[in-house]
């Protein structure tokens, strides 16, 4: 089983940047996803980034210009750098990481809020 714990949300103004943390731990493969997607209230679930363990990356379009994705395979860490935040981005923010050996899996963080307000 795969655990993650995420670190880094909180209050920040509009403009601002705030860097969030995933570190996971357990038994995983060396192909793997990880990502961060978020929830705002009344929303549903959206992905907004995602990261191969070989550092191909995508982003929600949204997202892109202001966020980072990042990682450290040998800490089994990722990262999100988010800048020039808006209200918008304001939402419960999940570590996420898919294993497909032996067969897909998918396994959650418990979730960090970000709130972008003045």
């Amino acid at each position: 089983q795969v655990r993650l714990v995420e670190s880094g949300g909180g209050l920040v103004q509009p403009g601002g940047s705030l860097r969030l943390s995933c570190a996971a731990s357990g038994s995983i493969f060396s192909f793997n996803i990880m990502g961060w997607y978020r929830q705002a209230p009344g929303k549903e679930r959206e992905l907004v980034a995602t990261i191969t363990s070989g550092g191909i990356t995508n982003y929600l379009d949204s997202v892109k210009g202001r966020f980072t994705i990042s990682r450290d395979n040998a800490k089994n860490t990722v990262y999100l750098q988010m800048n020039s935040l808006k209200p918008e981005d304001t939402a419960v923010y999940y570590c996420n990481t898919k294993q497909f050996v032996p067969t897909m899996v998918d396994y959650w963080g418990q979730g960090t809020q970000v709130t972008v307000s003045s």
